[in-house]
């Protein structure tokens, strides 16, 4: 641990997963001392502070005037409205999303970049960080030119980091069968190699180094983390260099307790008790979630439901209990399985506790979770807005009975949580800060 606090500036991505995985490390450093900063974007005010962290917060595009009255913003309603406006695209084929979802998504990420460069430079010199982490999908300028060492931490699956031995990033193609992968990397070459060379034009003018080819962020020269548990890793097929440190999992330890109502704890033999979440951006597709309510609740099983941003859109069936949102980290450890849209945070928070899953993947590396918790048999990968009641039902019986499968799962948690990913992360970021001050 450095001799003296260190201040450290965060600059997360403004949708929950990256947000609240740097509120996990940050809790951390944050009681061993340090000053904790957060440069995230505006719709989070008031929300970290809550937490003991500094906000210094940026706007991602110009503020919306609101009439007198209007609430603010919630947090990550950026990201909110986008996903919304955009949803008609996630019932595509991950390749067919390549031109009218992943660039116009690759864009807006951009545009976001070029407002803010500004303000994360006037909020650099003010903080002035002993170390600067990033966990986004994409450069920022203005914190790989800062005096501060710069961290990438990368809270999405780790395909992110490629190599030939593995599936293209977003794809979800299985690694058993390639004959996809060179289509589906050529077209993402069509859709993004002009987007990507204006980006990195202007990356460059901010003083930046240039980017890697068809990369939209720099990897790190001090350390980068990433958060995927050695049981689900790919490193065996792409090996990784030495500045990588892999986070088997980042659960946050800032969520509030959560009691399971009487009705729903209280279940009927040979039922389960079920978590379901499509995330803060998936849950914002109404149709969806309703059909899934409908489903479920012809089930015999109990289920927590998050409901999501249309919260007030939604009807739970009789054997749900739920809220807009609940505390995630709370509840996944008192359920026998997870229904989730496989996100990162939820896929390795499902692991950390030793829960199987059924994933529905809808956007990004939402697929290539989905398609690895499959092939490694941690759980069951379904179509979306294509699966019948049967395969929905037949996943259930599955995973739920397959006793070898839970102990299988259990064990792996166990060891996951052993290995305590928030303090791997905590540990780099102080060495880093500590080696630069060194240096220097």
């Amino acid at each position: 641990m450095p001799s003296s606090p260190l201040t450290v500036l965060f600059m997360p991505e403004s949708a929950y997963g990256p947000t609240n995985q740097c509120i996990g490390i940050g809790k951390v450093l944050l009681e061993r001392g340090h000053r904790v900063v957060f440069a995230a974007e505006a719709s989070w005010q008031g929300k970290l502070s809550a937490l003991g962290f500094e906000e210094d917060l940026v706007d991602l595009a110009p503020a919306a005037d609101l009439a007198p009255g209007e609430p603010e913003p919630d947090a990550g309603q950026f990201w909110k409205d986008f996903i919304r406006e955009t949803a008609p695209e996630f019932r595509k084929p991950t390749v067919e999303q390549l031109d009218t979802f992943m660039k116009p998504t690759w864009q807006a990420l951009i545009d976001g970049s070029m407002f803010c460069e500004p303000q994360l430079r006037a909020i650099i010199a003010r903080v002035k960080p002993d170390v600067v982490v990033e966990d986004n999908v994409l450069c920022f300028p203005a914190l790989m030119t800062s005096p501060a060492p710069f961290v990438r931490i990368v809270s999405c699956n780790p395909l992110e980091m490629k190599g030939a031995g593995v599936a293209p990033t977003f794809s979800g193609l299985p690694a058993a069968d390639q004959t996809q992968w060179a289509p589906f990397s050529a077209e993402y070459d069509r859709t993004h190699r002009e987007i990507w060379e204006s980006f990195n034009a202007w990356v460059m003018e901010q003083g930046a180094p240039a980017l890697p080819d068809l990369e939209f962020i720099h990897t790190s020269s001090e350390a980068n983390l990433y958060v995927y548990p050695l049981e689900a890793d790919y490193t065996d097929d792409r090996p990784l260099d030495s500045t990588w440190h892999r986070m088997d999992s980042s659960v946050r330890e800032t969520d509030a307790e959560y009691v399971v109502p009487t009705e729903i704890a209280n279940r009927p033999d040979g039922s389960a008790l079920v978590y379901l979440s499509l995330g803060s951006l998936g849950g914002a597709d109404v149709d969806l979630m309703r059909r899934l309510i409908d489903v479920l609740g012809r089930t015999q099983h109990r289920f927590i439901v998050s409901m999501g941003p249309q919260h007030a859109e939604l009807e739970l069936a009789p054997n749900m209990t739920g809220a807009e949102f609940v505390p995630q980290t709370k509840v996944i450890p008192q359920v026998d399985l997870v229904i989730t849209h496989g996100g990162n945070n939820t896929t390795t928070e499902s692991l950390h506790f030793g829960k199987p899953m059924i994933i529905l993947p809808l956007f990004w590396d939402q697929y290539d979770n989905a398609q690895r918790m499959d092939e490694l048999g941690f759980g069951v990968r379904l179509a979306t807005y294509e699966f019948t009641e049967a395969q929905m039902n037949d996943a259930l019986d599955r995973l739920l009975s397959d006793a070898g499968l839970r102990a299988r799962i259990a064990a792996n948690g166990e060891a996951i949580r052993s290995r305590d990913g928030l303090r791997v992360g905590a540990d780099v970021i102080e060495r880093v800060a500590e080696a630069h001050a060194a240096r220097t």
